[in-house]
């Protein structure tokens, strides 16, 4: 099995490509429950749903648009829904979190009639839902290096600005801290992340991957900065335990890199209950 993930393609760049996403994903994920933004993922992910939708319905009514991978469309779109989330923030103040239900009804709603108009698709769109080994191509690792870069480099030079941010707006704000432009940077850059990750994940899936392991980190954390490193280990063991079985089993990679996050942490959660109990 090892010999056959260096001699096929496609499952060296589904390799990398899950390392990346392990990476990344859990550190977004963490800025992201501390804003209490946990759900902004699953908005996303149906808004990115619709702009590779718009890609296939393109590429099918004009043959222009064939050579251009419908994910780049998914990122566009994923782009305006998070720029659109974040001025709905702005204009709900005393109920910020309706913005994510409203951008995700719009995503899924858009996906419907584009289907609907394009009559079926040829591409197999269960691979962008729950995510797909084999779909892997040079082109999404290629533009998930990008992403990863944008993102790390992000959080290594205003590292402090994000935390201050997420913890306290108004304190970042009188600190001098440009909150409004952070914050919608910090929006771009998950909704990339989210549309960078769809093949692996499965657009349905990605917003378990960006909780999933912060929540069990939460749980063994005494920092901010001790719950960002084991959230990306915990991912990383996900996505490569994942990978492992999916390709073993020939299940979806998405549900299973999921299923071997819950079981992580409920692992978690059950070693802390035990501790609890001894004492």
């Amino acid at each position: 099995m090892l010999a056959d993930w260096w001699n096929y393609d496609f499952l060296r760049y589904t390799l990398f490509s899950g390392i990346l996403i392990g990476l990344i994903c859990p550190i977004l994920g963490t800025f992201l429950i501390v804003r209490r933004l946990s759900m902004m993922a699953d908005g996303l992910s149906h808004v990115t749903l619709s702009g590779v939708a718009a890609g296939m319905l393109l590429a099918k009514k004009f043959p222009l648009f064939q050579a251009v991978n419908p994910l780049f469309f998914g990122m566009i779109f994923s782009v305006i829904g998070s720029l659109f989330i974040e001025r709905l923030r702005k204009l709900y103040k005393s109920y910020q979190d309706l913005a994510i239900p409203i951008i995700l009804s719009t995503g899924l709603g858009l996906f419907t009639v584009l289907v609907s108009i394009a009559k079926g698709f040829n591409t197999d769109l269960y691979a962008y839902l729950f995510g797909k080994i084999v779909t892997v191509t040079i082109e999404d690792l290629f533009a998930l290096i990008g992403v990863a870069v944008v993102v790390l480099g992000t959080v290594l030079l205003i590292y402090k600005e994000l935390f201050a941010v997420s913890f306290d707006e108004e304190f970042a704000r009188v600190s001098g801290v440009a909150r409004k432009t952070i914050n919608l940077w910090f929006m771009v850059l998950v909704a990339l992340t989210i549309a960078a990750s769809m093949r692996i994940v499965g657009v349905l899936l990605i917003s378990a991957l960006i909780t999933l392991p912060v929540a069990a980190s939460l749980q063994i954390a005494g920092s901010f900065r001790q719950a960002i490193i084991y959230a990306i280990l915990f991912a990383e063991a996900s996505v490569l335990v994942g990978l492992y079985f999916a390709y073993l089993l020939d299940w979806a990679s998405g549900g299973t890199i999921v299923l071997v996050s819950v079981g992580i942490l409920l692992i978690v959660l059950g070693v802390k209950k035990l501790r609890v109990l001894r004492r």
